[in-house]
């Protein structure tokens, strides 16, 4: 009778896994064909963006719609301000979370739960909120329409998400192993470079993409800080595509595309880090 209930059991068990895989496809198709339409957009020729009925493959596929895209006056500048915001984000934000996460999960203090609660905090605050706050302080500082200025209130919305993920990586790592660097020699700062940072890698890569997606997407805020069109990023440059007499769909289109293009490489180049990272944080040492 146990063969017969266990090969039962079996064949339910690979039924539902089957209609699980066939529920997953389909939520990935519907995910997808919008990033599918917006590439195949970006090859189309003009005559055929708007053919009705539409077509899922272009007939004559084309470059000039990229190169359209590429030849605007501000597309490189525009292209340096988004890698200096992105990248400054990310490496600020990770230089001062991984030290303020590691404060958090390796010592005690007064206000420490304070501390984490306000963290969480500013997580819920809407961005559309601080806009005017934040445009006041700036200019007050003299920020307004600079890079540096941008970075700064990135960094407001981007550090406590990187604390709070960091400090569940460092909390997975155990203390013992600080502990029998510093028996052998190495300070506390020296326990943290070679024993704490390697092991954290997984984490660090995992919080630095949120970071650069934030940063190199966002468009309210650097909509209202920038007004230089040369200092202005690519979700800002996307505008430009959009007149008082239409819609270059076929230039929106392949600008899309290139913005999304270098998040896309970064994250396919880290992902198996994100994987591991993500492991050792939900596991608590």
């Amino acid at each position: 009778m146990s063969p017969v209930r266990k090969g039962r059991g079996t064949g339910a068990g690979r039924r539902s896994r089957r209609r699980y895989d066939l529920l997953g496809l389909l939520v990935a198709a519907v995910m997808g064909f919008p990033v599918y339409w917006m590439v195949l957009t970006a090859f189309r020729p003009a005559s055929e963006i708007l053919s009705l009925p539409p077509e899922f493959w272009p007939s004559s596929p084309t470059l000039d719609n990229f190169t359209r895209a590429m030849g605007t006056e501000t597309f490189w500048p525009n292209v340096r301000s988004s890698a200096v915001i992105g990248l400054g984000t990310v490496l600020v934000s990770l230089l001062v979370g991984t030290l303020a996460a590691f404060a958090l999960a390796r010592f005690r203090f007064a206000g420490r739960k304070a501390f984490v609660v306000v963290v969480l905090t500013v997580q819920m605050i809407p961005l559309a909120a601080l806009v005017i706050p934040v445009y006041l302080l700036l200019n007050d500082a003299g920020l307004t329409d600079s890079l540096g200025g941008v970075i700064l209130v990135y960094l407001v919305f981007t550090l406590p998400f990187t604390v709070w993920m960091l400090r569940g990586f460092i909390s997975a790592i155990p203390v013992e192993l600080e502990e029998a660097a510093m028996v052998d020699g190495c300070g506390r700062l020296g326990a943290f470079v070679r024993v704490v940072l390697p092991l954290l890698a997984p984490g660090l890569v995992a919080t630095s993409v949120f970071a650069m997606v934030q940063a190199w997407n966002e468009y309210v805020l650097v909509y209202v800080l920038l007004s230089t069109p040369e200092k202005q990023t690519l979700s800002i440059w996307l505008v430009s595509f959009q007149t008082s007499f239409g819609t270059d769909y076929g230039g929106l289109m392949a600008g899309a595309t290139l913005t999304a293009l270098p998040v896309v490489v970064f994250f396919l180049a880290v992902q198996r880090k994100i994987a591991a990272g993500l492991a050792t944080g939900a596991v608590k040492g």
